[in-house]
């Protein structure tokens, strides 16, 4: 039985092979004593800064473990552990035939997922493979030229592919291990498995993709790329078939639909089949831009540290009056705010970083939550309808090119001349108002929570800091209803999965979505 020992503490650049020495002379063991050692967690106390310490969270093993739990240190960053055992599948066969329809984290996922339980599927994504798709992505940021298929939104990823990589979430699932380990096998860094905020990069998540795409294909799995899901049809006992890029008729009796948040014609295809959908909140905003050395002083106490990542921050704001919260979202150390476009006459946009996260700039999404009483009328579509009005406000006030409008931070603010307007963004911003392209409660909420922010970050109000707009795609508008067994109630044998289904907000939620679908699948089919 392992022991997990807590709030070990080492300084920036201290040797981690001193953390074995440490738990030895903590509880007077001899290294001879221990079978085994390893980090499970490590992030950073930055609270004295610039005194920043590594905590970690250790896992080791013992000889005589009777002996020493006789003893009963009193320690109460210990603790005693069940052995943890890898998951065990029983094989499912059956006669269904199972279509995956998207290839973000859920539909990847629950691809695993089936194949763990001798399973297959075949696999539909309306855009491109992961190599083809960069290309596509490349050539609209540095011309403007987009393709509706092939974006950051849409292709083999999903839009995770295009953003930092983060694997962080509010959930606790006892599949998370499970799904950073298979990231780690398909060529994801071994730190993740211990990493406090673990992310993997842009650059390396599509090397991850392509390589479990390789490894479906071998276990069985089809995969068909520039297919789109166009209808479904369904008799009294459920789905019989699906329509593929509005000719292809497929036999289909179990679809795990895992859209993306972004898939608006898939969610108006559902509408017109009267599957249940409602509305859903979600949060709208801008980008904001800081230099990422102002970041690191604010964070660490200094512009840089040879052995410290580049900072981060979460920051939220609750106004009591209107009820309407701001906060960041998907913060990118080290990145560059992107385009993220997915339909003709719309300005989007997101935020990437690579692994290393070596851009001289971090941002981050700073949104306001809107919902029902914002959206016009009860359609479950409104939010959809909602994002599109302020896209193509973004786009037509920022020159009708896809360039995106930008305003420094200190103009925003109280519409003074605060200093120049500098952006990552490709293919590039012009400088406008921002209150021409959000609403008025939103930009008003956004003021305010920037002033309060600053309380908590000094400096975060700067001239050095953009503010890049329009941040709508923030998660799905809208969920498409399910049950405890995480089928539609209009519709036996479809599951909605994953963010676009409204029910994840993140790759790593996703991915846990997408694995309980399946998990549902092989108890329906088995049963």
């Amino acid at each position: 039985m392992p022991f997990l020992f807590r709030n070990l503490t080492l300084l920036p650049g201290e040797s981690e092979e001193l953390l074995l020495e440490k738990v030895a002379a903590r509880f007077s063991l001899l290294r001879s004593d221990i079978t085994h050692f390893a980090v499970v967690r490590k992030g950073i106390d930055a609270r004295k800064k610039p005194q920043i310490k590594l905590v970690y969270t250790v896992e080791f093993g013992l000889k005589d473990e009777e002996r020493f739990r006789g003893r009963g240190p009193d320690d109460r960053d210990l603790e005693y552990v069940a052995e943890r055992k890898a998951p065990v599948f029983g094989k499912v066969r059956i006669q269904k035939r199972i279509v995956i329809a998207g290839m973000g984290p859920a539909g990847i996922f629950a691809a695993l997922r089936l194949a763990e339980y001798g399973l297959t599927a075949t696999v539909i994504e309306r855009g491109k493979p992961v190599e083809e798709r960069v290309k596509d992505v490349r050539a609209f940021w540095e011309n403007g030229s987009l393709d509706i298929t092939s974006n950051v939104q849409f292709g083999e990823g999903g839009a995770g592919t295009f953003s930092d990589g983060k694997l962080t979430t509010r959930l606790k699932d006892v599949n998370m291990g499970y799904v950073l380990a298979k990231l780690v096998k398909f060529g994801a860094p071994q730190e993740i498995l211990a990493a406090a905020k673990p992310h993997i990069g842009t650059d390396r998540l599509r090397e991850v993709v392509s390589a479990i795409r390789l490894h479906l294909e071998s276990k069985g799995f089809t995969v068909r790329f520039g297919k789109q899901l166009t209808d479904i049809r369904s008799g009294k006992e459920g789905l019989t078939a699906i329509e593929i890029n509005g000719c292809d008729e497929s036999p289909c009796d179990l679809l795990l639909l895992a859209p993306g948040h972004s898939a608006r014609d898939t969610y108006e295809m559902l509408r017109r089949r009267s599957v249940a959908l409602e509305q859903k909140p979600f949060a709208v905003g801008v980008r904001v831009e800081h230099p990422q050395g102002l970041v690191n002083r604010i964070q660490y106490g200094v512009p840089s540290h040879p052995h410290l990542p580049p900072a981060d921050y979460a920051l939220a704001y609750n106004d009591a009056r209107s009820g309407r919260s701001a906060y960041s979202f998907c913060m990118c150390p080290g990145g560059v705010v992107v385009a993220g476009s997915s339909e003709e006459g719309g300005v989007v946009t997101n935020g990437m970083s690579g692994y290393l996260r070596n851009s001289p700039s971090a941002n981050s999404a700073l949104v306001v939550t809107v919902g029902r009483n914002d959206f016009a009328g009860d359609d479950p579509l409104a939010g959809v309808e909602f994002q599109r009005l302020w896209e193509r406000k973004a786009f037509l006030a920022a020159g009708g090119d896809y360039r995106a409008p930008a305003q420094n931070l200190m103009t925003f603010l109280d519409g003074k001349r605060g200093g120049k307007v500098s952006s990552s963004y490709r293919p590039g911003v012009r400088e406008v108002d921002l209150t021409l392209v959000l609403p008025e409660y939103v930009t008003s909420t956004l003021r305010d929570g920037i002033r309060y922010f600053e309380r908590k970050m000094r400096g975060f109000i700067t001239a050095e800091a953009t503010l890049t707009g329009v941040e709508t795609r923030t998660s799905a508008p809208l969920r498409i209803l399910r049950g405890e067994d995480m089928q539609s109630p209009s519709v036996r044998g479809l599951y909605p999965v994953g963010e676009g289904a409204g029910y994840a907000g993140g790759i790593m939620s996703a991915a846990l979505d997408g694995i309980r679908a399946a998990d549902a699948v092989a108890r329906t089919v088995d049963g």
